[in-house]
């Protein structure tokens, strides 16, 4: 027999050991400075049952060769001199976790603990097989975790709102999570209030949880580093401190997160004032009906603000009678029989929180049924730390019935799936409660009530546990979409796999109890059912189609987004289709952009070419579409739709379409960019001279792009005129069209366009006229390239408007002002000059017009007009300017004299003169203007009456005549004016009438200075003198009248009244003055029969003498006078023109009748002297 040698069988005995291994956490670990790490350390692979030990080295990144040695659990002396101070000072330290597995603790990181880490353990094996150490590296990064909150104190009102913000930065280049935490401490205990997790998924503390889903609590990130906490409506429970924690986390290699840097801000301190001090009672249950045995649970609940610092204590009773009492301290006092109870733990009086009081009877007994209510009394704690009671409130009575043990069998059906998809799971849970459950056996039948109340078994599961199917279901339970089964002896779960829109309904969960009687037959002893309604909704019910958009407008070259968003989310075993389709704008038709298959497949539409280099398209898990078309253009712009379809896999596998949904039509309008054209709106007013030009800017101070190009129109706007007048339009080319105003002929030989600069167009109007006043603008349209390279207009402007007023020269007309006053007698000349001082332009044509305002007039009158084309106008009617032009002589000695020479002044000349100069330019158009005018100073001229020297002889007389006798009255002129002065010559008498007390005056005879008579007409009849008259002239200065046949009342005083008439230049007389001669005093008296009484007396004497010679008398007369009057006209001027009087009068007409028996009527009539 040949034996193997000692070594070798030692060799193949150490080939079946173990390999030891070593194993360090994964790296490379970064961590900040400052903080905690653990690293991990495990061995492996050894045989022994030693406790192992770990050995821990750096290799700095300075020296990667060099060991240096940080901890050892073996010896202390390890370290080297780097390390010793921190692991003296438990800084740095190995954990053990068991014999083969350890942690090194650095508990304050430095910058410099980056390096490569490694654990090393010394063999405890009598040979090396395997490996020793492990490394891992850790990189330190400095903590630029950051978070501030402003430190207030805050005073609310319960019901207030309150927002605190936290600012929270890091700097750290490692992808890093931030989490941020808000907390509000009460005393010892910190409270979560809400918190965004490094996920960035938002989670309420367990007190601020059903706050948190109402909306009363909010943490919103409203900037890149805020946080902001909002709690709505305030309970006088979050008064305390508020303060923000932010955690920043990192992954490590092996997937797990982990905390490098926490911060907590400053704390906010919040008081919360409570609004009201009442508060109600009730009593909270969850039964009023028990069987005996049963355990009876009543809560007092106290509803109150700021009940945790309130006093209250709480009084039970029941049936009327007080059983305990809880004091404000929580301690109970219990009276009568429940003191028994509650020393056996039958019955329990506590205060559970803040505003619940307990009353908790187990076992309750039939003498337990009756009425309970609590009552609450609040306590007041006073200055001396008593305490006083204050409000009393009850709760209601509740009525509480206790029966006998019956069967006490109860069930009840849940299910988390009572809505569910067609082809989702139907399940159902059946839990039952037995009091005798011990020995009773249970049964369970599950039956389907349909909407039309039909029940249909579907399976069943007797006490033997026998378990029987549903006809209908028979089908359905060999594919196994049907399963009861008995989860707990108290609970049976019915699935129903892939439902059907047949499954819809109620589900009737029917539990029989059973005890087995002394025969050993099944008796059932209760019977209870329980129900629930399940829904199954078919796959189309809900679908729809939602398109949507953000940008509706885009501006050119700007990219949109579409969503396509499909409801409801179904499950994955559900596929949905989805095709975009898009109508063009103007267009009828629509066509595919892409679409994607049920099996996630996708294609472009044959017309979506455009689209196809500038279309990003995201589908989600959802199945929501998103497009985002980028450089976007008119081709873009149009309406959009989405059309999804719904599939289902049907029992032969075979995928049907079930419906198909349309979205609404999304329409989007890709536009130019706002216009940010501006030009100059500064309203400006040009005054320029005739024949000057007129220099208008348009001035382009903003504009959209700077590729933009303008198109300038010029427009002028006219007071009289409705319309602007387009004069100059420039295109975006810099091509020039005239509009028609006053011509474009014209036009183009005045307009000057330019453009100086970018930005600034000019134009100039040469040789400006007055018919260019106006207002002018320009019009400025802007025009850029779309992404189509097509011309558009982007926007439009109008400059503020130019008001331009051209003028005339200014007139520097002027004539001398100089007043004077000019006396000049009757006959003789005035000389009216008219003096130019200035003028504006020697090339002017002057108007000038001479005027007068007579003595006593208001109206000024026309003299003599000179236009400025020499043509002279005489007065202002034909008559004035044919009498004046022979008296009117003009003279112009200089350019700047006019006179006017107005020749035999009369008295009607006297007034103020006046010219009125007017200076005449010729316009650019070669018409005539009127430049201006300028009046002269005034000429007062006064024409004076030759000094009136007329006397009349004032020698008195007395005369005494007899009746039937005559008297001569003599009137001398012994002086006169003028040679050729005429009178007019009145006798007058002073006479006494009989039966009067007065002397009254009476007119004799008036002879004017024409020679016509006149008689005072009260004179006719007998006491008349008119046919008793005679007027003699014996020489130029002369006049005699001779009263005839007198009688007494010729008695008077008589005199005459002399009036000196003139003729003026104008050949008009008028009176220059009047006088009167003494008084001549005649007496008549009486006397006896005399021959003029005889022939008076006797008729056919009377006719004789008197009557007869007349005829023939009259007939020579009418001879003479018919000689004289021709004698007369062959003269130059008669005697009566003149003022030489007739040597002899008219002779008196004689009025004759031969049969007439009354004598004749003789009187001087009246007649002119010739």
């Amino acid at each position: 027999m040949n034996y193997l040698p000692i070594h070798l069988i030692a060799l193949l005995l150490g080939m079946c050991a173990a390999q030891r291994h070593v194993q360090v956490q994964e790296g490379p670990l970064i961590r900040a400075e400052g903080y905690h790490i653990t690293i991990w350390c495990n061995v492996s692979g050894y045989s022994s049952s030693m406790q192992q030990n770990f050995e821990w080295s750096i290799y700095l990144p300075s020296a990667p060769e060099r060991q240096i040695q940080i901890v050892s659990t073996n010896d202390p002396d390890y370290p080297y001199a780097v390390y010793g101070s921190r692991v003296r000072n438990k800084e740095v330290y190995v954990e053990r976790i068991d014999g083969d597995s350890a942690l090194l603790h650095i508990t304050n990181l430095q910058l410099g603990d980056t390096g490569e880490y490694e654990c090393h353990t010394p063999n405890t094996e009598s040979t090396y097989w395997g490996s020793y150490n492990a490394k891992g590296n850790l990189t330190v990064i400095s903590d630029t975790l950051s978070a501030t909150s402003v430190p207030q104190t805050l005073n609310k009102v319960e019901g207030d709102s309150l927002e605190l913000v936290c600012e929270v930065s890091k700097q750290t280049s490692q992808h890093t999570h931030v989490a941020v935490t808000w907390y509000l401490q009460k005393g010892n205990q910190n409270l979560k209030v809400i918190s965004l997790t490094r996920d960035f998924i938002l989670r309420p503390g367990e007190s601020y949880k059903q706050r948190q889903a109402s909306g009363d609590v909010r943490l919103d990130k409203i900037g890149v580093t805020s946080f902001k906490l909002t709690i709505y409506k305030l309970q006088a429970f979050d008064q305390g401190e508020f303060y923000c924690e932010a955690r920043e986390w990192i992954q490590d290699p092996d997937r797990s997160w982990y905390t490098i840097a926490t911060k907590r801000t400053d704390k906010t301190t919040v008081n919360i004032k409570a609004t009201d001090k009442n508060f109600n009672v009730q009593i909270e249950n969850e039964r009023r009906v028990f069987t005996a045995g049963d355990t009876m649970e009543l809560r007092c609940v106290i509803e109150a603000q700021n009940i945790q610092d309130r006093y209250f204590s709480v009084l039970w009773i029941f049936n009327g009678s007080q059983i305990a009492n809880i004091g404000r301290n929580a301690v109970p006092t219990v009276n009568g029989e429940y003191t028994t109870r509650e020393r056996l733990g039958y019955v329990r009086f506590a205060k559970v929180t803040d505003t619940t009081y307990l009353l908790k009877i187990y076992h309750v007994q039939l003498e337990d049924s009756g009425k309970y209510h609590c009552r609450a009394t609040e306590h007041e704690k006073t200055v001396t730390g008593e305490f006083i009671a204050r409000d009393t409130n009850k709760s209601t009575k509740v009525l509480i019935s206790v029966q006998p043990v019956k069967s006490s069998l109860s069930t009840t059906v849940t299910s988390n799936t009572t809505k569910v998809l067609e082809g989702d799971l139907l399940q159902f849970v059946c839990d039952v409660r037995s009091a005798i459950r011990n020995n009773s056996r249970l049964s369970v039948t599950w039956q389907l009530i349909n909407k039309q109340r039909q029940a249909t078994d579907i399976i069943s599961l007797d006490q033997d546990g026998t378990q029987v199917i549903g006809t209908l279901y028979h089908k359905r339970g060999a594919n196994g979409d049907i399963r009861l089964a008995k989860r707990r002896p108290d609970s049976f779960i019915l699935d129903l796999h892939n439902a059907i829109i047949l499954d819809d309904g109620e589900y009737v969960c029917t539990v029989a109890e059973w005890i087995m009687n002394v025969g050993g037959e099944w008796q059932r002893i209760g019977k209870q059912s329980a129900h629930v309604v399940a829904v199954v909704t078919p796959l189309e019910t809900g679908f729809s189609v939602t398109a949507m958009t953000r940008t509706p407008s885009v501006i050119y070259n700007n990219a949109f987004e579409l969503q396509c968003f499909i409801r409801p989310t179904y499950p994955s075993r559900v596929p949905v289709s989805v095709t975009w389709k898009f109508q063009p704008a103007g267009s009828s038709n629509s066509y595919d952009i892409v679409t994607f298959a049920r099996d996630t497949a996708m294609a472009w539409g044959d017309k979506a070419t455009n689209f196809k280099s500038k279309t990003m398209i995201i589908r989600t898990l959802s199945n929501n579409v998103r497009l985002v078309v980028s450089k976007a253009s008119d081709l873009e712009a149009g309406r959009y739709q989405c059309i999804a379809e719904l599939w289902h896999q049907n029992q032969m596998d075979q995928w049907v379409r079930k419906t198909s949904k349309s979205s609404n039509i999304l329409e989007v309008k890709v536009k130019p960019p706002d216009s940010r054209l501006k030009v100059n709106q500064i309203k400006r007013n040009l005054v320029v001279t005739e024949n000057d030009n007129i220099r208008l800017n348009c001035t382009i101070t903003n504009q959209t792009s700077p590729d933009s190009q303008f198109s300038v129109q010029w427009y002028v706007q006219k007071s009289l005129e409705k319309e602007n007048k387009l004069i100059l339009k420039s295109n975006r080319d810099c091509v020039f069209e005239y509009g028609n105003w006053l011509g474009k002929d014209k036009w183009k030989e005045r307009l000057q366009a330019a453009k100086p600069s970018s930005g600034l167009y000019t134009l100039v109007l040469q040789k400006a006229d007055i018919d260019d006043s106006g207002k002018y603008y320009c019009y400025v349209e802007e025009w850029l390239l779309n992404p189509n390279n097509i011309w558009y207009k982007v926007g439009e402007n109008m400059s503020g408007l130019t008001t331009v007023t051209v003028q005339h020269p200014e007139n520097n007309l002027q004539t001398v002002k100089t007043e004077k006053n000019i006396s000049v007698p009757e006959d003789s000349q005035i000389q009216l000059d008219c003096k130019i001082s200035n003028r504006t332009n020697l090339d002017s044509q002057l108007s000038v017009a001479w005027y007068a305002r007579r003595t006593l007039e208001t109206d000024r009158h026309p003299i003599l007009s000179l236009n400025r084309n020499s043509v002279f106008e005489y007065g202002s009617s034909v008559d004035n300017s044919v009498r004046l032009r022979d008296r009117l002589r003009f003279e112009k000695s200089t350019n700047e004299l006019y006179s006017l020479i107005l020749q035999k002044a009369a008295i009607s000349d006297t007034g103020s003169y006046y010219c009125n100069v007017e200076e005449w330019l010729l316009g650019s158009n070669n018409v005539w203007y009127k430049l201006g005018e300028d009046q002269s100073g005034l000429t007062t001229v006064t024409v004076k009456q030759p000094e009136f020297k007329m006397q009349v002889d004032k020698t008195e007389l007395n005369i005494s005549i007899s009746e039937k006798g005559l008297f001569q009255l003599s009137c001398n002129i012994t002086h006169r004016t003028q040679d050729n002065s005429q009178f007019a010559v009145s006798w007058f008498a002073w006479k006494a009438k009989e039966g009067a007390d007065r002397i009254m005056k009476e007119t004799i005879l008036k002879v004017d200075h024409n020679s016509v008579f006149g008689f005072d007409v009260s004179l006719d009849g007998a006491e008349g003198m008119k046919d008793r008259l005679q007027l003699e002239r014996p020489s130029n200065g002369l006049y005699s009248l001779t009263v005839q046949n007198t009688g007494s009342s010729d008695t008077g005083n008589y005199y005459c009244h002399v009036e000196e008439w003139i003729q003026n230049a104008n050949n008009i007389w008028y009176k220059l003055g009047e006088d009167e001669s003494g008084l001549v005093m005649v007496t008549v008296q009486n006397k006896g029969s005399s021959l003029q009484e005889a022939i008076c007396s006797n008729d056919s004497l009377f006719y004789f003498i008197f009557f007869y010679p007349f005829p023939i008398f009259g007939i020579l007369l009418i001879a003479i006078l018919l000689t004289r009057y021709k004698t007369l006209n062959s003269q130059k001027k008669s005697d009566g023109k003149n003022g030489v009087p007739l040597l002899w009068i008219k002779e008196p007409a004689v009025t004759y009748s031969p049969t007439s028996l009354e004598p004749p009527d003789f009187r001087i009539g009246p007649g002119s002297l010739a």
